[in-house]
């Protein structure tokens, strides 16, 4: 327990625990872009978190009695995780397909969502109490939040999912054809 009076024994800990983290984080990064089929990115963090991890391994391995280095390695890999999760939500790579049921702002909707670029769906269809209006849309990830933004200040009671999608063949994304 001579490790926990010690600074270098932190400033090491503290370290591993930074290496780690960006370790982590750039790994998750990774395997998103393999998922969404981003070659080049995944290649190259591919590299990268390897060499970070043998750095990390290698600096806790080089004294395995020492449980700060290991708390720190261990604490890092959590941390990075979702760090690389929430990097990755910023990044915002790839598609995504909605589906909104809207009970009576179906039309609205529509007009709203093909006024700002999007290519809608409409499909008439019902519901529990009734008749309602599903629609279905495929966006961009990064303009996600901006179009549940048009769609719930429209209908605020819409019922809105989503799924990640790879577009396989054409389509209209926001003014581009596919």
């Amino acid at each position: 327990m001579e490790s926990l009076l010690d600074p270098m024994a932190w400033l090491s800990a503290l370290g591993i625990f930074l290496v780690r983290v960006l370790n982590i984080a750039l790994d998750t990064v990774r395997m998103i872009s393999v998922m969404r089929g981003k070659k080049a990115i995944a290649w190259v963090l591919g590299v990268v978190t390897s060499v970070l991890f043998v750095l990390s391994i290698g600096w806790v391995m080089s004294d395995l009695s020492d449980p700060l280095k290991i708390a720190a390695y261990s604490v890092g890999f959590a941390y990075g995780t979702i760090i690389g999760m929430n990097l990755e939500k910023k990044m915002a790579m790839g598609h995504t397909f909605l589906t909104i049921i809207s009970s009576n702002r179906g039309a609205a909707l529509v007009e709203a969502l093909r006024g700002a670029g999007y290519a809608v769906t409409e499909i008439p269809a019902r519901g529990k109490d009734g008749t309602v209006t599903m629609l279905e849309l495929g966006v961009e990830r990064k303009d996600l939040v901006k179009v549940q933004s048009t769609i719930t200040h429209i209908d605020p009671a819409a019922f809105i999912t989503s799924r990640d999608i790879e577009p396989v063949h054409r389509g209209y994304w926001g003014g581009q054809r596919g």
